[in-house]
C-alpha cells in the first residue's frame, strides 16, 4: 500500500500551487448524493464523491496521448487540454497545466502527506493532486485518476 500511494506523491508541497480561488457558489452544480450514485459508476462515485484513487498504472488515460480535451466524468466540464499532458513515470496521468478556472485547489492533510488536492470547480469532484515537481513552463504535475475524466478527441 505505501508504494501505491508513494509512487505518485512523494514530494511535499509547501505552499499552494497557483491562485486558484473558489468559484461563486452558484455556478456550483447541484445533486444529492443519491441523485450522484444514479448518475456514476461505482468506481467513478468512489473516486469523485469519495475521494479515492485508483491503483497505479491501470488507468486507461495514463498512457493515451492522443489530440484532444479531457472532462470531468462527473459534470462534463474541459479540465485539462492534451498538449499539456505529458509521460511523468507516476502511474496516473499527469498534465503541467489545467484548463484556467476549471480546477480548485484545497490542502490534504491525509494518509500522513501534505499535499494539494485538485476537484473540479464546476462538480467539485475529486480528480487528484498537484505536485510541484512538473516540467516547464509551470513547473507543476497535476496527477488525476483516470476513472475521473473523459476524453473527447480533436476538441480544444
Amino acid at each position: 500500500m505505501f508504494m501505491y500511494v508513494f509512487s505518485c506523491q512523494y514530494s511535499q508541497n509547501k505552499n499552494k500551487t497557483s491562485s486558484n480561488k473558489k468559484q461563486n457558489i452558484s455556478n456550483k452544480m447541484k445533486k444529492t448524493e443519491v441523485e450522484w450514485k444514479r448518475s456514476l459508476t461505482d468506481q467513478e462515485y468512489r473516486i469523485l464523491r469519495e475521494k479515492g484513487t485508483e491503483r497505479a498504472f491501470i488507468g486507461k488515460y495514463d498512457g493515451h496521448f492522443e489530440e484532444g480535451v479531457y472532462e470531468c466524468a462527473g459534470c462534463g466540464s474541459k479540465l485539462f487540454q492534451s498538449e499539456t499532458k505529458y509521460r511523468s513515470g507516476c502511474g496516473w496521468p499527469a498534465f503541467y497545466d489545467a484548463i484556467p478556472g476549471a480546477i480548485e485547489e484545497h490542502d490534504d492533510n491525509t494518509l500522513g502527506m501534505r499535499r494539494i488536492e485538485i476537484t473540479c470547480s464546476k462538480c467539485d469532484g475529486h480528480l487528484g493532486h498537484v505536485f510541484n515537481d512538473g516540467p516547464k513552463p509551470t513547473g507543476l504535475r497535476y496527477c488525476v485518476n483516470s476513472v475521473s475524466m473523459d476524453f473527447q478527441p480533436g476538441k480544444k
